[in-house]
Parts: structure tokens; C-alpha cells; sequence
């Protein structure tokens, strides 16, 4: 089954859902890169956490890598002063993550502009499969606006839809109710709803994300456990020290995670107690200040999880001596970088 594209842009290849949904890949295909070979490129988080350039990818030849320093000899070249696309590759290659919420951060921060603005948002089909996550975030409005009148209305699109109606006056009236409710103008409302619905939507794929993993990342320490009772690893100094370091900053880095929504959580419940465009507003910032923190620790977390369960689908997959390999030399790696991300951001403070 292939991929959902968008259309073709400036003849770069189109944008595939994987790439725009994901949180380790970065399409070059939407970036103002001069070489033309690169632009059907991307650039990818490995396991070992490294930004690696993929220049193709086939299930049957496999994933043909390069580090973004072997550029210059690939396509020649000059190294001083430096290729336009090398500076934009290193800067990007420094990013611990690549979903969309975290790229508008970093690519405004470093003053890099896109090809095409709708790339930074999630697809149709995420939007559609973050639907039941979102509801807890629309319901709220919905009443909150409306009281019990109008529940036939069960998602965000539905509410937005209101302001659409062929009958006027309807709409109108109810773009009243809604400033009123926020203390904002009528020509604010829209503007209002667009926001509300992005920011949560983007708290609603980071839970999603989140939740894809966790069974994995069980999985993969209860395994630690069963590892242990093998005599050849309980007496491997070196692997018992390595993957007690891996369980702790997993264990961390995913407590941390957790904590952060319950923060957020917090922060929006006192949002209803008294709504405001203005309490809205604090509760954005909020939220969009930890995005890429969130979106690092989530991206270093999918890549290694999902490469170790393709490898090891099972408990019993493996056997001791493949999995012990298989750690030391691709989990292992990288857990710096994981540890960064933690201590970029300290966790959000508890509003209660």
C-alpha cells in the first residue's frame, strides 16, 4: 500500500504522510536546498541518534545513508567557504527532532523558511486518527461555550463548522456567544479557534506518540530482567553497567514526559475554571515552550524502541546473546544526547 502524497511542488518529489508525521524524519523536498539530487532527500534520526542524510530507501536494497560531513565529497564540494546546503544540514543535524510542531520552533529560531508553510502540519489521516485524543480538549469548549445545547457537536471541525453555516444570523449569534464567553472581538474568534485547535492538537499526537511507545519500552526493560538470569551477561561488568544506565534514563526521560502532560493537564483544567482568550494564551505558551523538549525525548525513544522491536517483536525473540549485541551497539549509543534533552528544560512547575 503506498503512501499518501500531497502534490508535487517546484518539481521536488511530493510529501509523503509518513515524512510529515513523523518525529525522526525531516523531508529535505521542503527546504530551500540549492543541490538538486538532495531535494528528493532526507534527512533521518538513526538509532544511534545521529542526523544522517538518507538519499534512498528501497525494501530490498535498503537505506543508503551519508553523514552530512561526507557531502562535500560526495557531490565536490568546495569546503571554504562552505556549500550553502552544508550550513543548512549542519544546523538542522544538530535538531533533536523532527516533527512539525518542533521543526516551526527551530527552523524560526534559525531563520530558515519553507517551501511550502501547509508541510508543517500533520496530515489528514493523523488528524483523523488523533480524533478520540482531541475530544477531551473540544468537548470542554463546546460546553463551556454552549452549555448542553448544541452536543450534537463532537469534534472541532464540527464547531468550526457552525461558523460556516448558510444561515447567518445563526452563525452570528453564535460568534457572539463566543467572544462574549472569551472577551475577545468577533473578528477574534476565528483566529481564537485556529490556535486553540493546533495547540491541542499538538498535545493530542505527542500523547499519541507516547502511548505508541510505552508498551515497547515495558517490554524491552522486562526483558533487561530476563537478560540478567542468562550466566553469561551476569557476569559481563560491562553490559550489567550499560544497561542499568539505559534503564535509568529511560525510565527517566519517560516519567518526565508523563509528568509534563499532567502539568499540562493541570494547567488547561484551571483554563476552564475561568476561560479566557488570555488564560488560553498562557496555557499556549506554555505548552509550545516544551515542544521540542517533548519532541526530543519522544523522537530519541521511538527511534531506539521501534528499531529494537522490529528486531525482537517478543520476549523470547533473539536469545540473550543477540539482544546483548544489538544494545551495546546501537541502544548504547547515543544516550548522551538523550540526557541533553532532559536537562535543556527544566520540567514545567506544578500551577497547583
Amino acid at each position: 500500500m503506498k503512501d499518501d502524497v500531497s502534490g508535487s511542488r517546484d518539481g521536488r518529489l511530493p510529501l509523503r504522510d509518513v515524512d510529515r508525521d513523523s518525529l525522526h524524519i525531516l523531508p529535505l523536498s521542503i527546504l530551500p536546498i540549492e543541490t538538486p539530487a538532495l531535494r528528493h532527500a532526507r534527512l533521518i534520526k538513526n538509532v544511534r541518534l545521529r542526523s544522517m542524510v538518507e538519499l534512498f530507501v528501497d525494501p530490498a536494497s535498503g537505506s543508503g545513508q551519508l553523514d552530512v560531513e561526507d557531502l562535500p565529497h560526495e557531490f565536490k564540494w568546495e569546503l571554504n567557504p562552505p556549500h550553502p546546503d552544508l550550513v543548512l544540514l549542519r544546523r538542522l543535524a544538530l535538531l533533536s527532532s523532527y516533527d512539525v510542531y518542533s521543526l516551526r520552533i527551530s527552523l524560526r529560531e534559525h531563520g530558515i523558511t519553507v517551501t511550502d508553510v501547509d508541510a508543517l502540519k500533520l496530515s489528514e489521516a493523523k488528524n483523523r486518527e488523533l480524533t478520540e485524543y482531541m475530544t477531551r480538549f473540544t468537548h470542554p469548549l463546546i460546553v463551556q461555550i454552549y452549555g448542553d445545547e448544541d452536543m450534537d457537536i463532537d469534534s472541532f471541525e464540527g464547531l468550526v463548522a457552525l461558523f460556516r453555516d448558510p444561515d447567518v444570523k445563526k452563525a452570528l449569534d453564535k460568534l457572539k456567544v463566543m467572544a462574549s464567553k472569551l472577551d475577545i472581538g468577533l473578528a477574534e474568534v476565528p483566529k481564537f479557534l485556529e490556535d486553540y485547535g493546533d495547540i491541542f492538537l499538538s498535545l493530542s499526537y505527542y500523547r499519541h506518540c507516547l502511548d505508541e511507545i510505552e508498551p515497547i519500552i515495558g517490554d524491552f526493560l522486562a526483558s533487561f530482567r530476563d537478560m540478567r538470569h542468562s550466566w553469561e551477561i551476569s557476569h559481563d561488568r560491562n553490559l550489567l553497567k550499560a544497561m542499568a544506565l539505559i534503564e535509568t534514563t529511560f525510565s527517566h526521560l519517560t516519567t518526565a514526559v508523563s509528568g509534563r502532560f499532567r502539568a499540562f493537564d493541570r494547567s488547561t483544567q484551571d483554563m476552564w475554571n475561568d476561560i479566557s482568550a488570555e488564560r488560553f494564551r498562557e496555557v499556549e505558551t506554555l505548552i509550545a515552550g516544551y515542544h521540542t523538549t517533548i519532541g526530543g525525548a519522544l523522537c530519541a525513544l521511538s527511534v531506539k524502541m521501534h528499531a529494537w522491536h522490529r528486531l525482537f517483536p517478543t520476549r523470547d525473540s533473539g536469545g540473550p546473546a543477540r539482544r546483548a549485541e544489538f544494545i551495546m551497539s546501537e541502544i548504547r549509543q547515543g544516550l548522551e544526547n538523550i540526557q541533553k534533552i532532559e536537562d535543556t528544560d527544566p520540567p514545567p512547575a506544578d500551577p497547583g
